[in-house]
């Protein structure tokens, strides 16, 4: 008997469409990872994969509490999930971490990894960047969105790197589950003997969409991510330990309140149209008057949920008083606290960090307008920790063959 299937019906195209998204981001050979299906999703793969439709909302909540809450890594680990179903789930999926190509501890506790994730139509195996930096009863974990960036910051060392692909929302939560994995974050984990982590509670705090590339040029995988750490039977990190850093898409700010609700980072770096073309490139696009009133729309934007302001400080370039009393007026209104931030130098770099009075000057008159303005101290700069400088260091000795790749994977990709 022939198997009819009526499109026609919401429900089914909603089945369909789950199954489809499942299988195209694994079109390599690779098993699918299990990490960053949301549970319909995940319902879905596990009824294809002949889960009795009775019990696989239960397989779900078991196989969300083990990814999530136990942070494994491996489905022998799952001991109330019966032999053969853990056999089953191992032929047909897999929960793996990525590979770490190098790990790097700096003298003041920054960690930086370079994670390896397989070419997914990239042409070879690609590297991203994830960071840990531990302060005083917090730690943040800073996450990659995409391998590369398309938007060419003329001060970000990952701007060097051409963009080749999207990552999935798997490959951005596997960054926070390696990072808790590795600082033992996890029930039953160790915490690596010397690590500088926050004394109590959770190793990770905090996390921040500000690694390598542009987080909302990959709406819907950051999103999925996202929602997934914030869920509160997993993960459960509060949507306000959550920052998503954006250099400005402004179509996408509003959604990104509406549909993930995290807190809101700007790369603002300049107050003037003519020096932010310059120095960030999509300005030209959305210039900065369209920038703050995207801002001003926000969803639930309020002195208790400000965004912040980015903005790093290049010696004679942005860091004028000029520049100061520009900024307060253009924020004038908003919610906001503005972070400034030392420039990290990196090989190659046509600018140099603002003198440290000079920082303290420009920080006391944003402070004496109204605004917090905290310099960040710089972390990591003897293990390369600004974006994309490991990525580099590692990819050195083979960069004509990365460029050839990289020129042929960016058609499809550029500017919208």
């Amino acid at each position: 008997m022939p198997l009819t299937i009526d499109l026609k019906n919401t429900d089914t195209r909603d089945a369909l469409a789950l199954r489809v998204k499942a299988a195209s981001q694994h079109t390599d050979g690779q098993k699918p990872s299990l990490i960053g299906m949301t549970r319909e999703e995940m319902s879905a793969v596990l009824s294809d994969a002949g889960i009795p439709e009775r019990q696989v909302k239960m397989r779900v909540q078991q196989l969300w509490h083990w990814l999530y809450v136990r942070g494994v890594s491996d489905f022998a680990e799952m001991l109330n999930v019966s032999r053969e179903l853990r056999a089953l789930l191992s032929e047909r999926f897999t929960i793996a971490r990525p590979t770490i190509v190098d790990e790097q501890i700096s003298e003041d506790g920054t960690r930086k990894w370079l994670l390896q994730f397989p070419s997914r139509g990239a042409g070879k195996p690609v590297e991203i960047e994830t960071v840990y930096i531990p302060e005083e009863g917090r730690g943040t974990l800073c996450i990659s969105s995409q391998v590369g960036c398309t938007l060419n910051c003329s001060f970000c060392h990952t701007g060097t790197q051409m963009l080749v692909r999207n990552l999935t929302a798997e490959e951005i939560l596997s960054q926070l589950l390696l990072a808790r994995e590795r600082l033992g974050d996890f029930p039953k984990k160790d915490t690596p003997q010397g690590a500088i982590v926050p004394s109590e509670g959770r190793k990770i705090t905090n996390i921040v969409m500000m690694g390598m590339g542009e987080p909302l040029y990959n709406f819907e995988n950051v999103k999925t991510a996202l929602l997934i750490a914030s869920d509160n039977e997993g993960l459960s990190l509060s949507k306000r330990r959550i920052t998503l850093s954006t250099s400005g898409v402004v179509p996408e700010i509003y959604r990104t309140g509406e549909e993930i609700g995290v807190m809101l980072a700007i790369s603002l770096h300049a107050v003037r149209d003519d020096l932010r073309n310059e120095l960030v490139p999509i300005n030209k696009k959305y210039p900065i008057a369209e920038l703050i009133q995207a801002c001003r729309d926000y969803p639930g934007l309020s002195n208790a949920r400000r965004i912040t302001f980015e903005y790093v400080m290049l010696k004679g370039v942005n860091d004028s008083l000029e520049d100061a009393r520009d900024l307060v007026q253009l924020l004038k209104g908003v919610p906001a606290k503005i972070n400034l931030i030392p420039f990290n130098p990196w090989p190659g770099s046509q600018y140099e960090c603002s003198d440290w009075e000079h920082i303290k000057v420009f920080a006391d008159f944003v402070n004496h307008a109204g605004y917090a303005s905290p310099i960040r101290t710089p972390r990591g700069a003897d293990i390369l920790a600004a974006c994309g400088q490991l990525k580099s260091e590692s990819e050195r000795m083979r960069k004509p063959e990365r460029l050839a790749l990289e020129a042929m994977m960016i058609a499809g990709h550029g500017e919208e």
